[in-house]
């Protein structure tokens, strides 16, 4: 195929409003088709983690079953067709295994070299990846990228809230969108905008450029949501700004803290074709955020583990929901310690359902003796024994999840006042079918203890009250008092007196 000679600027008004208004059912009319392939991957990895994740913990699609995936359904809608590659995905936790991510870094670019020549590649990414003996593992991945597609393929990458950026990144790619929404419930949107702006440049024969601003600024998760304030508004002024004339999209990040490498920050990029537009909106994002930094505080109670499970027991309403934060699997945690469940039998709590705590050796004896035996199990500390310890407790198992391989089991367990969840393999209880799916009804309960930061958008309306605990950790909310850092550049929290004056950075592959 001819391949297509980019411009190097394009008049705004080829980006007349928002990206929904771009038409792109009629993007091609009478010429040959994009060759667009698209791939990436995906997981948050705490360095505060003992644990690794190795090839089992991912989940890799390749061929038809990537093209036929439900999270990629979106793709078929558009008038081209996005050729598959490699998407892995894992839930986070520790680090990436160095020969895990090389393995499968590999196929993917097998895959993407057997598609060549390319006009477009789709990046669904994470951000906040972390491998083994490497820094700004995204960085990698991107520049392999893009050694093999050349430089005239464009480049469009989507990314959580909560990833990391560096200028690796943004040197290798043409155009960016992040999550805007924590609890993150904008996923396929964020893809769209990506995939919009990727399909617009190459209909438009324009070659976009791409400006960050990095924010000296690291939060917890829990202190950004863009449910309440600094966030809400924050974020809430985006969508606007993308109408901008010039401009594709506006990101805003918060990056994730419990990576300690050079690139972890708060950062804004922009994506367009006015440049000085670009670094105006970057600038003003990125000192608004740093003005706000201060205003950054929990949207919800917190307290200790033991004041949390006392609130709980003694509130008037229920479900009371109880969050155990600092080992929740959807941040990194290892989703394998106990302290919370010594704590509720410590003060003999009843009519608890806590979903869940991640021992496979604990799941397998409640399989092997079957629904309705009492046995004595060891719960917790299999994944990461040094960082925490077991709790000894006489159960009965209530229900086994019929499961196709030993890594997906999942048992119901009464233990005195408590029905735990115990699963092989680590996965979050954030949804309610997470608890229906092995015969309970969340509602019925008093108090419901997920490993959970904030609260998902099913569980949150339950919860009365909720209730966060600052518990220990992995993903340990008590940032400033995290171990010391090797890499981390100064930053606030950690850094209290730092002064900041925002620069916008432009890539490396900005027209000139």
């Amino acid at each position: 195929m001819q391949r297509r000679s980019f411009l190097k600027n394009a008049s705004a008004a080829t980006l007349v409003g928002s990206l929904s208004r771009y038409g792109l059912a009629k993007t091609f009319a009478g010429e040959k088709q994009p060759r667009i392939a698209f791939g990436g991957i995906g997981i948050e990895c705490s360095t505060y983690s003992r644990i690794r994740a190795r090839m089992a913990d991912f989940e890799i699609l390749t061929s038809d079953a990537l093209t036929n995936s439900q999270r990629f359904a979106f793709l078929k809608k558009y008038p081209v067709t996005f050729m598959p590659t490699v998407v892995a995905q894992a839930v986070p936790g520790g680090p990436v295994d160095k020969d895990t991510y090389d393995t499968i870094k590999a196929d993917f670019l097998k895959r993407l070299q057997a598609l060549l020549p390319l006009d477009g590649l789709f990046l669904p990414m994470h951000g906040a990846m972390f491998v083994d003996g490497m820094r700004d593992a995204e960085g990698d991945w991107m520049e392999a990228a893009r050694k093999v597609v050349g430089s005239d393929c464009l480049m469009s990458a989507s990314y959580d809230l909560h990833g990391n950026v560096s200028q690796r990144v943004i040197d290798n790619v043409d155009m960016f969108s992040a999550f805007r929404t924590a609890p993150h419930i904008d996923k396929e949107e964020t893809m769209q905008r990506a995939c919009n702006m990727l399909l617009h440049c190459l209909d438009q024969h324009i070659r976009p450029s791409l400006v960050w601003a990095p924010i000296p600024v690291l939060m917890p998760g829990e202190r950004s949501s863009t449910e309440w304030q600094p966030g809400k508004r924050l974020w809430a002024q985006l969508p606007k700004l993308n109408e901008e004339p010039g401009i594709l999209d506006v990101s805003l990040l918060v990056g994730y803290v419990w990576a300690d490498e050079p690139r972890s920050t708060a950062c804004a990029v922009v994506t367009g074709i006015a440049p000085a537009t670009e670094k105006k909106i970057a600038v003003d994002l990125a000192q608004q955020y740093w003005d706000a930094r201060k205003e950054f505080q929990f949207g919800t109670e917190t307290g200790t583990v033991d004041e949390c499970i006392q609130r709980a027991m003694k509130a008037t309403t229920h479900p009371a929901i109880l969050a155990d934060s600092g080992d929740n699997p959807t941040g990194g945690g290892t989703s394998d310690r106990a302290e919370v469940l010594e704590e509720l039998l410590r003060f003999k709590a009843q009519n608890v359902v806590f979903a869940g705590i991640t021992d496979k050796p604990a799941a397998d004896a409640c399989y092997e003796a079957g629904v309705g035996a009492t046995l004595p199990l060891s719960i917790g500390a299999t994944l990461d024994p040094l960082g925490s310890k077991p709790v000894k407790a006489k159960a009965k198992v209530i229900f086994l999840l019929q499961a196709s391989t030993p890594r997906l089991r999942e048992a119901v367990v009464q233990i005195e006042g408590i029905t735990l969840v115990l699963s092989a393999q680590r996965r979050p209880y954030h949804d309610i079918v997470d608890f229906t799916r092995l015969g309970l009804q969340p509602s019925s309960f008093k108090i419901i203890v997920v490993k959970s930061g904030y609260l998902s958008p099913e569980l949150a309306p339950l919860a009365n009250p909720s209730l966060m605990a600052l518990s220990d950790g992995s993903i340990n909310q008590d940032i400033i008092h995290l171990p010391k850092n090797r890499l981390r550049k100064p930053t606030y929290p950690f850094v209290e007196d730092l002064t900041y004056t925002p620069r916008a950075i432009a890539s490396a592959r900005a027209p000139v």
